[in-house]
């Protein structure tokens, strides 16, 4: 979907709906930051459109700010809330609510991907290595280093490993176990 489809909310009231659709959709607290970098940093709402609809569905009881054991505040939809973005969804277009609900799918896998891969730069004299480590509970399920001859590429294998880290590991396991010993020929003895 193009930008031009969809510029960015600046009436505070559909923010208002947006924003509790979203809450709906997710079904789940979700820190204030990730809140604001899902509907402000992917260019949905206008940044002075979400405070002022932040400002409103707090105070108007419709959304509650929740401080967790963590000390992180999270955004949560109240009853008022959940009504909102039932009976007033369609009076925001279904690419709105669409786009909203897939930058924040985005954005939470981003995060799960960020948790349980690191990836590390390491200068060399001449070149980097990528250092890759596929995190588990207690044990890494991959720790590897690959060659680069320069940062832009190091750093540009390491945003692909990124984009899909289980396929990245799946197709390391493929390699691995599809190995075979190589074959000579003979035939001209």
């Amino acid at each position: 979907m193009s930008k031009m489809a969809t510029p960015p909310i600046m009436d505070p009231h559909t923010a208002n709906i947006l924003i509790c659709y979203l809450l709906y959709r997710i079904d789940k607290p979700v820190r204030v930051a990730h809140l604001y970098d899902i509907a402000v940093g992917s260019d949905i709402i206008n940044y002075f459109a979400y405070q002022d609809s932040i400002t409103y569905l707090t105070s108007h009881g419709s959304v509650l700010v929740q401080k967790h054991n963590n000390g992180i505040e999270y955004y949560t939809l109240t009853e008022n809330g959940i009504r909102t973005a039932k009976e007033l969804r369609n009076y925001v277009g279904k690419a709105y609510r669409d786009k909203l609900v897939s930058a924040a799918l985005h954005y939470f896998a981003r995060i799960k991907r960020q948790n349980e891969v690191k990836i590390d730069y390491i200068p060399l004299q001449k070149g980097y290595y990528v250092h890759v480590r596929c995190l588990d509970v207690q044990d890494d399920l991959l720790d590897l280093k690959l060659y680069a001859p320069d940062y832009t590429q190091a750093k540009y294998l390491g945003e692909q490993i990124m984009l899909n880290p289980a396929g990245f590991y799946g197709k390391i396991l493929d390699a691995a176990f599809s190995n075979e010993e190589e074959n000579y020929d003979l035939s001209g003895n």
